[in-house]
């Protein structure tokens, strides 16, 4: 048996019709940029998420930057941001010009140490970004307590958490701003690269959607500073025709990770990721934690199952960010998990006998090994 580590021609298959029908109607009216389905989606994924505002843009990591940019944001400031997170987290606040300051991460939910954030804030301080990391959302509560108290704007890195919830409520508006990746593999994924900003600031949506058409409200009228950040009407055609899926992709990646849980919780040599009390995790990644990390991608891959490392160079250690001066042993746990951590198959059209198969060949790595 073979079994992906992610199957995008599954979940492109069940709006393939809708979209052939959506290209050639969005062809015959030369509509390529923003368009109707763009605004329809803006408009629904902001109320799932129950906020006022959604404004799309080309990428994720494009949002990442509108969100600390529109905030003013700039040269001289620092911003906390995790070490345990994909670079383009970083890229939002050095495209500002600004410098990240690393925090590193709980051991157990994988999301940023909330108990570390503290000794970090200086005068320069301006921003804590908090990222919902594999789906788990980060402990909110406690961010927004040290934001209020300091003086700092929370913006969420949600690109990964699509209708994950805090203390039940959905994440993407606790923070003045969030940025959301539509990425193909992410749990709402596009035809192409695709964003999205939620904002319940109805000065500060305004103000976001004028920097993502090169800061215009009106054409040929620059009220401000901007980039091209917009989104092409096709990316935006597929998100609205898979939009009414993600509550039932949502579920299934849950009964997914208890299906894992169940065959793999039992295995003494691995440790399997924790939904925290507070989270309604959506599982964008299921990842578990071994010291055997290397040897057991190696076994699982020759055995035809998928597999993926998130992330396996923690920020600090990433040659870019060598100019910040930080040392190994920084940041303990992250270091620890870089070379532990391993991200097995999750997708929504996952089967069980996939599951049952990938859980039977971890059983029989440690097996034989004992």
């Amino acid at each position: 048996m073979r079994v992906p580590f992610l199957d995008l021609k599954a979940n492109a298959a069940s709006v393939k019709k809708m979209m052939l029908d959506r290209a050639e109607e969005i062809i015959d009216e030369a509509s390529f940029v923003g368009g109707k389905y763009v605004n329809a989606f803006e408009e629904r994924f902001a109320n799932m998420h129950d906020t006022k505002h959604c404004i799309c843009v080309n990428s994720g990591t494009a949002g990442n930057h509108l969100a600390l940019w529109s905030l003013g944001i700039g040269i001289g400031d620092e911003v906390i941001v995790p070490v345990n997170t994909f670079v383009a987290t970083a890229w939002g606040v050095t495209l500002c010009g600004a410098t990240p300051v690393f925090v590193d991460n709980d051991a157990l939910s994988y999301t940023i140490d909330v108990e570390k954030i503290v000794p970090l804030i200086t005068a320069r301080t301006k921003a804590i970004v908090a990222v919902h990391l594999y789906g788990q959302p980060a402990e909110m509560e406690r961010i927004m307590q040290i934001a209020q108290a300091y003086g700092l704007y929370v913006i969420e890195d949600a690109a990964q958490a699509h209708l994950a919830t805090y203390r039940d409520r959905f994440v993407g508006g606790l923070g003045v701003v969030s940025s959301f990746s539509f990425y193909p593999g992410k749990n709402l994924g596009a035809f192409g690269e695709g964003g999205a900003l939620l904002t319940n600031d109805d000065t500060l949506a305004s103000k976001i959607r004028a920097m993502r058409d090169h800061g215009s409200r009106k054409k040929y009228y620059h009220t401000e500073f901007g980039h091209n950040y917009r989104m092409s009407h096709l990316v935006g055609a597929s998100l609205e025709a898979k939009v009414d899926l993600i509550e039932e992709w949502t579920a299934q990646r849950r009964e997914n990770a208890a299906r894992y849980a169940a065959h793999l919780s039992l295995i003494e040599e691995i440790v399997c990721p924790m939904e925290m009390p507070y989270a309604g995790h959506v599982w964008h990644l299921y990842v578990i934690r071994t010291p055997q990390r290397d040897a057991l991608a190696t076994y699982l891959q020759s055995q035809g199952i998928g597999v993926g490392m998130h992330y396996p160079v923690p920020l600090h250690k990433q040659p870019v960010f060598s100019y910040l001066n930080y040392v190994e042993g920084d940041f303990p746990v992250a270091e620890e998990q870089a070379d532990t951590l391993l991200s097995l198959p999750m997708f929504p059209e996952l089967k069980e006998k996939q599951i049952a198969y990938v859980s039977a060949a971890i059983k029989r790595f440690f097996k034989e090994r004992s």
